[in-house]
């Protein structure tokens, strides 16, 4: 399992577009990932439930990949949420 906490740099955060992209990313992984924003953690290969953490520019998040393409999928979705215009 990896684990990173980040601060998002998406501009605009995770609202409905980006979350969008972002839990497609998400499902083309076989790995579990999930999302944490103060205290909740979620699948993040659920788009009502990464919609539900409401994450904005600024806010921190821990990122949580377990599987066999964790590190892909860690890659993958750090740089998603680390990326300034998308």
């Amino acid at each position: 399992m990896l684990i990173k906490r980040r601060t998002v740099q998406l501009s605009g955060g995770l609202l409905a577009r980006h979350t969008a992209l972002f839990v497609r990313e998400a499902c083309s992984f076989q790995s579990d990932i999930f999302l944490a924003k103060d205290g909740k953690c979620v699948s993040g290969k659920s788009i009502m439930k990464v919609m539900a953490l409401a994450v904005k520019k600024g806010d921190e998040i821990t990122l949580l990949t377990n599987g066999v393409d964790e590190q892909a999928a860690a890659r993958t979705l750090e740089e998603f949420l680390l990326t300034k215009h998308r």
